[in-house]
């Protein structure tokens, strides 16, 4: 009789329904407020969603690929999930979170473990002031948007638009332009994991943005005020063999 206490969670995708079968035919499902770990089974997106939903429990997730990439997620399996659960590494994540304000009033906080995206919403190249620690930092940025992004999302989007890798140990966040037109040469900045960053849209009217946290998105958007909440952590399990301190790694040696 296996020991472990999972509350499993499954995408509805034809591929993680069938994964969840096979783990329920050995474990037991528990509810999440009796479980040991929260196992979840899908993609990197799933894995995001699920994150926020149930952080508040207080739990650690293992995540299993049944996906695509699978970046935040270990290999599936099934005989050795209790094995590989009880010897993982653990790992804790902070999120960002933005403040929105939109006209006339302001939008709730909403959190983003990868990035924290601003975008262009029309044909019109979006004109954005980004703002450090109440410092300008750029007049105005021309371009498709800017995106500010964790250790842990440095090797998702932030990488596709040629932003820095950051080792999960670096206290640092990036802040990346997406196909700058004006200054056409900044490549982006390394700033301290501490800063209070600002990014304001200089003609909402014209040139409207949206801004999205990982895969939640508020349109319209003025003025969007970022930093990194300490008093939230994610806790996730690892297998030993390639964690994710290791994925982070093995990117940037990647050519």
């Amino acid at each position: 009789m296996n020991n472990l206490k999972i509350c499993l969670i499954a995408d509805n995708t034809n591929k993680a329904v069938l994964a969840k079968k096979q783990i329920l035919k050995l474990y037991r499902n528990y509810p999440i407020s009796k479980c040991s770990s929260i196992v979840i089974i899908g993609g990197d997106g799933f894995m995001l969603q699920s994150l926020k939903k149930y952080y508040k429990y207080n739990k650690p997730f293992y995540g299993m690929n049944k996906g695509n990439h699978g970046f935040l997620l270990n290999p599936f399996s099934t005989g050795s999930l209790e094995k590989n659960i009880q010897k993982s590494n653990k790992i804790t994540l902070h999120p960002l979170e933005m403040t929105v304000h939109v006209k006339g009033r302001v939008v709730k906080k909403k959190i983003a473990i990868n990035e924290i995206s601003i975008f262009r919403q029309s044909k019109q190249a979006s004109k954005l002031e980004i703002k450090v620690d109440n410092k300008t930092r750029i007049k105005e940025l021309t371009g498709d948007g800017a995106l500010v992004a964790t250790p842990a999302g440095s090797t998702a989007y932030n990488l596709s638009v040629r932003g820095p890798i950051l080792n999960l140990d670096s206290h640092h966040l990036a802040i990346t332009p997406i196909s700058p037109f004006r200054p056409r040469g900044w490549r982006g900045a390394i700033v301290s994991n501490k800063s209070k960053i600002t990014i304001k849209n200089l003609d909402p009217k014209k040139r409207p943005v949206s801004a999205v946290a990982d895969n939640t998105e508020i349109r319209n958007a003025i003025v969007i005020k970022i930093s990194v909440n300490q008093k939230i952590g994610f806790k996730l399990l690892y297998n030993k063999k390639f964690g994710l301190q290791e994925r982070n790694l093995a990117e940037q040696f990647k050519f």
